[in-house]
């Protein structure tokens, strides 16, 4: 079992790295106690030599590889690909996610057109340093989610501009709590029980991809992936109770109607 924490933040030792880390000890002494084997890795975005995107649409209508920047995101995909969940964690900066993670999100655009992490648990988590912290959770949360990222939840860490020590240990509950829902998803296996919500993103972009050109690099992908199927409910094969699907399904109709 893989984690791979991706951090926004330059700052190493600042709020975000720290809710991290704490996460990450959690998660280690759970599997220890649990003899469950667990790889955790913490990425720092900083670290990384990763372009702005330039709007060319080349991802979208090519494929990733014909994008003409070759830099770092080819090595976060790669890490991203490897593990089998997210743990995103970013500050606050003006209401929102920090440049680093947004700067991510916009050069894997073109997994909101093909979710090649489709059934791939994920986590998010913001830390502020005072005011509010969903608008940047519901960023991050619905980035993932459009990329078919299976969510498993979402928290705000409100800890002034940095915590001292003794102080930040407040905060350990909440991440064990974060280390344990990670490490119950991993160990119950891949997505047995989507969340409605999940079921019902999935209707919406099949219904998109349905009606999108024949010919195009999206629709290509959605049609050898077999999620165009008419009996395919979601990206890979689940447990979810067929009430629950039906409902989701209609829900993802009629929503569908709107954003058309």
């Amino acid at each position: 079992m893989r984690i791979l924490a991706l951090v926004g933040s330059f700052r190493k030792q600042g709020n975000t790295a720290r809710i991290v880390r704490m996460i990450e000890e959690s998660a280690q002494a759970l599997a220890a106690r649990q003899g469950l084997p667990l790889e955790f890795e913490t990425l720092f975005l900083g670290d990384l030599d990763i372009g702005y995107c330039r709007g060319c649409r080349a991802c979208f209508d090519r494929g990733e590889d014909a994008c003409p920047l070759k830099d770092g995101v080819a090595q976060a995909r790669a890490r991203i690909d490897a593990s089998d969940a997210l743990l995103l964690a970013s500050p606050v900066y003006v209401d929102d996610v920090s440049g680093l993670v947004k700067n991510l999100m916009d050069r894997l655009a073109y997994l909101c057109h093909r979710p090649a992490l489709g059934g791939k648990y994920a986590y998010t988590l913001a830390t502020v340093g005072g005011g509010a912290s969903g608008h940047s959770l519901r960023t991050s949360y619905v980035a993932l989610l459009t990329w078919g990222c299976h969510m498993l939840g979402r928290t705000g860490f409100k800890m002034g501009a940095l915590s001292p020590e003794a102080e930040l240990q407040k905060f350990r509950p909440m991440a064990g709590k974060i280390a344990a829902i990670l490490l119950s998803a991993l160990a119950r296996g891949r997505n047995e029980n989507p969340t409605f919500i999940s079921l019902m993103a999935f209707k919406i972009q099949q219904l998109a991809w349905r009606h999108e050109s024949a010919d195009s690099y999206d629709y290509a992908y959605w049609r050898e992936q077999g999620w165009l199927d008419a009996g395919r409910s979601y990206y890979v094969a689940h447990r979810a109770k067929p009430l629950k699907v039906a409902l989701a399904r209609l829900a993802g109709a009629l929503m569908y109607r709107f954003v058309a």
